[in-house]
């Protein structure tokens, strides 16, 4: 049969249920959010969760509030039905029984347990809803955690299973991994494990909280929020559960002991501490002296108290390593108190994950995927094995009377967990044929190191590479660190314009990266040096570079889509704005930061935004375009960041009509297609247009704005003064109210205040702070 899945109704209103529901109208599935009471404030609530689980605030209107009592029968309209209530059977089966009287016959049923068993849920169903039945497990926070377990029944269709498993890969933009029937499947049954083994272990080893987190973040490739500030966003009760969850259910597991809770989580519990929701757990937000605060826990007196931090002489070593796999193997090679402890945990975690190949998936890759995606480690298990060495590893296991699993060494024997050959990463399936695999990617997915290795590379240079994305279509790849901007991008960008344009070889470019984020803006260490020197010519002459680069992208007779995912921020912000389309990710952190340094866009952001803005206006109507200046003000003059794709097209920093990408790992692929569709349909560049601005009146209106801000405090005095310049730039300089003013106009003004920014000292001081503490100076 053909499936569609056109409206989805989710079972219960809670975290859950409610954070479900937020990333469907995401994708722009509407749905009907059922439980007992109707659940408006859930809804309420959307708008204020932060993180926020909606891209837009707007969505909300695609979920619809519903009761069990009232609106049951409406279950008949939809073609997916997701159970979230609370993790009780008796509750659950409740639930299924009205689901089978009401929902229709074709309607796909799953459910979001985080361990009951299907055979218990399904039990006296009958065989359609059976077929129709299995597991899809969220990760909260739903909309940023890129995991889906998918968990099959003994009589699911396996078309059906199929068939959502693509629909939650491509529309929901989540990763897939398919788990057993067991108790909290893949993510957490390790997880749990690995973060249960180390509380264990700390309780005699005279770490402190902050300790323990500065270990277990960034040292191993793992999240800042690392193991305590982890549980406290997950909730004590909720880590809680799913620990006894293992303990009660797995009385064969050797291991089951170490799920039992230690003393100080179950004081917390008992005390109602239940981590963020409560106001503290293993930290407490609190005030001191007036101040905000965070403290941390004493686990010996179980008290809170100022948070201090024990410098390791194995996280100094490491820390500057940029390869997170080389710095892992580093750190639990170092042989201090902190790198072994971390050893001990990484030995117990990985032996877990061997021991348990075939129980709760039946491969490596599965294991490895679940624990980045649903814990945001670096590497998984296996991949980690790899990365510190396999053999080394087990013989320093072996040293500590450590018992290996047989499979173990059978990857001993084949050289490894994984390999890489012609262009593709291969894994070994230990418990099946012995012999190596393409890891699975979604269907159609283009990864850049792959295009390297196959085709090899265009042309390159220190900052950029461009790149033979196969069909005709050019790709244009940052390298700097961080995918900051400097000459030597502008250089490969303009070198990748001139094959595009003056050969038939190529119909378009795409400008994409796999970096952590698509760019973090402008060199500003280069900015300032060159400042410093009062290098004012060579300031000039990279800002007038960019602009007339970025230009020529935006008006290219063929086709140029931008792909930023992430941060993109300042000139980054900038390069992501100025193409013929843009293909964004939907976890999209959009920006003109500038100000922050002291700073203004100066490569086109300013001419841009407000080109998006008051160029919406259809030619000859007469209108009041101030506020449209105020809300790029406010934008630009303020730092704003859009935090998502859906709210960059509210800032105008994409366009209304400009399609979304859910998953990162299908975004080059669907910017490809969008060059090569835009070629065949016979691309034509844009014509360059002008607008009417507010001039000297719209500028004075923003600066008594801005003088009610300073005298607020809101903002400081060197603050007024990059404002004022932003507020001249946005309203066309010093013109007449209404006079007509170019792109070009634009730019020149940008690039002025831009320069006369550059020379001030205050802005220099903000540059050196932020270099160096990595936030803003307010002075």
């Amino acid at each position: 049969m053909t499936r569609r899945i056109e409206k989805v109704a989710v079972l219960g209103a809670g975290v859950m249920g409610s954070g479900i529901a937020a990333h469907l109208a995401n994708a722009g599935i509407p749905s009907l959010l059922f439980d007992l009471e109707r659940p408006t404030a859930a809804l309420k609530a959307l708008a204020k969760t932060k993180p926020a689980p909606l891209f837009h605030k707007d969505l909300a209107h695609l979920i619809e509030p519903c009761t069990f009592g009232d609106d049951i029968a409406r279950l008949g309209e939809v073609d997916w039905v997701i159970e979230a209530v609370t993790e009780r059977l008796d509750i659950k089966r409740k639930v299924f029984a009205q689901v089978r009287t009401n929902a229709k016959p074709t309607a796909l049923i799953t459910s979001n347990t985080s361990g009951i068993p299907i055979a218990d849920m399904t039990e006296g169903t009958d065989e359609s809803f059976r077929k129709r039945f299995f597991v899809t497990h969220f990760f909260n926070p739903v909309r940023y955690m890129k995991l889906l377990e998918l968990v099959s029944g003994p009589e699911t269709d396996p078309e059906a299973f199929q068939f959502l498993a693509e629909f939650g890969e491509r529309r929901l933009g989540k990763g897939i991994v398919v788990g057993k029937d067991t108790p909290n499947f893949v993510a957490n049954r390790i997880g749990t494990f690995g973060m249960m083994a180390l509380l264990h272990k700390i309780v005699d080893a005279g770490f402190n909280v902050t300790d323990i987190d500065s270990v277990f973040g960034k040292p191993l490739g793992r999240p800042k929020s690392a193991v305590f500030r982890t549980a406290d966003l997950v909730g004590l009760d909720t880590l809680a559960h799913v620990a006894a969850n293992c303990f009660e259910n797995l009385t064969e597991d050797p291991n089951r002991d170490v799920f039992k809770l230690p003393a100080f989580l179950t004081q917390l519990i008992e005390r109602g501490d239940l981590g963020g929701k409560t106001g503290a757990g293993f930290y407490k937000k609190t005030r001191v002296d007036g101040k905000k605060a965070i403290l941390a826990l004493n686990l010996e007196t179980m008290e809170y108290e100022a948070q201090s931090k024990t410098k390791f002489a194995s996280i100094g070593a490491t820390r500057n390593i940029e390869d997170p796999a080389e710095r892992t193997k580093q750190f639990l090679a170092h042989g201090d108190e902190a790198s072994n402890l971390a050893w001990a945990a990484t030995a117990d975690t990985l032996l877990y994950s061997a021991e348990l190949l075939g129980e709760i998936a039946d491969d490596v890759v599965s294991v490895d995927n679940a624990l980045k995606w649903g814990f945001g480690w670096d590497a998984g298990p296996f991949e980690t094995w790899d990365a510190i060495g396999l053999t080394e590893s087990v013989a320093r296991m072996e040293a500590e009377g450590r018992t290996i699993p047989a499979i173990v060494r059978d990857a001993i024997k084949a050289g490894g967990w994984y390999d890489r050959t012609a262009g593709t990463t291969r894994y070994l399936d230990v418990l099946g044929d012995q012999e190596r695999h393409a890891v699975p990617h979604p269907a159609g997915a283009i990864y850049l190191q792959d295009v390297k290795d196959v085709r090899g590379v265009v042309s390159k240079n220190m900052g950029a590479s461009i790149l033979d994305l196969g069909d005709g279509i050019l790709g244009l790849e940052f390298q700097t660190k961080m995918n900051s901007i400097d000459g030597d991008i502008g250089s490969a960008y303009n070198e990748a314009l001139d094959l595009l344009e003056n050969s038939n070889d190529w119909a378009g470019l795409v400008v994409a990266n796999e970096g952590r984020n698509f760019s973090v803006g402008a060199n500003v260490m280069l900015v300032l040096m060159a400042a410093m020197q009062k290098e004012w010519g060579q300031i000039e002459s990279l800002t007038k570079g960019l602009q007339d680069t970025l230009m020529r992208a935006k008006y290219c007779s063929k086709p140029v889509v931008t792909a930023p995912h992430q941060m993109a921020l300042g000139g980054g912000a900038e390069i992501a704005m100025h193409g013929s389309a843009c293909q964004a990710t939907g976890e999209l952190y959009i920006g003109l930061v500038e100000v922050g340094v002291g700073l203004l866009p100066g490569a086109g952001g300013c001419k841009e935004t407000i080109f998006r803005l008051v160029g919406s206006i259809p030619n000859g109507v007469d209108i009041d375009v101030a506020p449209y200046v105020q809300k790029a003000f406010m934008q630009i003059g303020m730092g704003q960041v859009a935090t998502s794709a859906g709210e960059a097209k509210a800032f105008g920093y994409l366009r209304p009509h400009e399609q979304i990408s859910m998953n990162r790992d299908l975004q080059i692929a669907d910017a490809k297609a969008l060059a090569l569709g835009m070629s065949s349909s016979g691309w034509v560049a844009p014509t360059p247009r002008s607008i009417r601005l507010p001039g000297r009146t719209g500028a004075a209106a923003i600066g008594s704005f801005m003088w009610g801000m300073k005298g607020g405090g809101q903002i400081s005095e060197y603050d007024m003064h990059v404002g004022t310049k932003v507020a001249h730039v946005l309203n066309g300089g010093d013109i007449a109210s209404g006079g007509l003013v170019t792109e070009q106009d634009m730019l020149d003004l940008e690039r002025e205040a831009f320069l006369s920014l550059c020379g001030e000292e205050k802005t220099m001081a903000r540059i050196q702070h932020m270099l160096q503490f990595n936030k803003p100076l307010r002075n």
